[in-house]
């Protein structure tokens, strides 16, 4: 059986601020792919429709599409509950700051505007005594939604959010698998499977986790690790065996349905954006073409 193929996107605000700046980068490097997050350091969750409906028509104007709404929902503190950690997390999200009652109808509202049949979310900032089973209510009302608007919600771990591995990903989707069981999973509800940030967690996925998940996959983040320096960078520089990771994840979603996964670029150098995620297109296509997998 033939591996799926990898759809290649970028996450704009990897590249620079400015929408130009995420469109010539695509331009420049046959990209055709661009996911949505932020624009000009406001995130899209924080605009009105009509402000977010001048950068789709933009995007499409440049003959670019949009496969995610990189969206930050859910990375806020869960309501009742403290936080393990008090710092600043990168791009996380006030929901006061939507402009709508509804920051979960508003983000959908928006994917539908850009265009975006997939939705990125996150399982709240990590609190103490946290179970798999809190998330069930939060995350069937995002099912709900994903069916009205036809939009596959992703789940990503992330390290300073209750799901913060792979480990954690595969735990959530066994939890839920047996509390609806004998009904399946909707397939409208996805891991997003980020591989870096469980490096940068200290727990790399097993085997076994990858073939849990793989078969529901359709998207992944690539980022790469130097781990004695702790600190993201190009993919192809760092610590990641990329092509063993790569190889492995394809080969046990080629056990189920799916023979497209979209690899965005989460490149995470915002010293050197614009080039870091130049170099990190650059490597992906070679690891591809070194294990065979075909890059659309």
């Amino acid at each position: 059986m033939s591996l799926p193929r990898l759809a290649l996107a970028v996450i704009g605000d990897e590249i620079g601020p400015s929408l130009d700046e995420m469109i010539s980068f695509c331009q420049e490097h046959e990209v055709r792919r661009l996911d949505m997050r932020t624009v000009g350091g406001r995130n899209l969750l924080s605009m009105t429709l009509e402000e977010a409906s001048s950068i789709a028509r933009a995007i499409e104007k440049a003959g670019l599409q949009v496969p995610t709404f990189v969206s930050p929902l859910l990375k806020w503190p869960a309501q009742g509950k403290g936080t393990e950690d008090g710092g600043k997390v990168d791009f996380a999200f006030d929901p006061t700051d939507c402009p709508a009652d509804d920051p979960l109808v508003h983000a959908f509202d928006l994917a539908i505007m850009l265009g975006a049949s997939r939705i990125r979310v996150f399982s709240h900032l990590r609190y103490p005594g946290y179970k798999p089973q809190d998330l069930f209510g939060r995350f069937e009302r995002l099912i709900d939604l994903a069916a009205t608007y036809s939009v596959t919600v992703e789940l990503e771990n992330e390290p300073v959010c209750n799901i913060a591995t792979v480990t954690d990903l595969a735990e959530l989707f066994a939890s839920m698998a047996d509390a609806i069981a004998p009904n399946p999973m909707p397939l409208a509800f996805r891991p997003l499977v980020d591989i870096g940030n469980a490096w940068a967690a200290g727990k790399p996925p097993t085997d076994a986790e990858i073939a849990a998940l793989a078969p529901r996959t359709d998207l992944i983040h690539l980022k790469d690790r130097d781990s004695a320096a702790k600190r993201t960078v190009p993919l192809g520089d760092g610590d990641i065996p990329w092509a063993r990771e790569l190889q492995r994840l394809l080969t046990a979603a080629s056990e189920g349905p799916t023979r497209e996964i979209v690899a965005s670029i989460e490149t995470h150098c915002p010293q050197d954006g614009r080039n870091a995620t130049a170099r990190s297109v650059a490597a992906l296509r070679r690891i591809a073409s070194e294990i065979g997998v075909e890059i659309v």
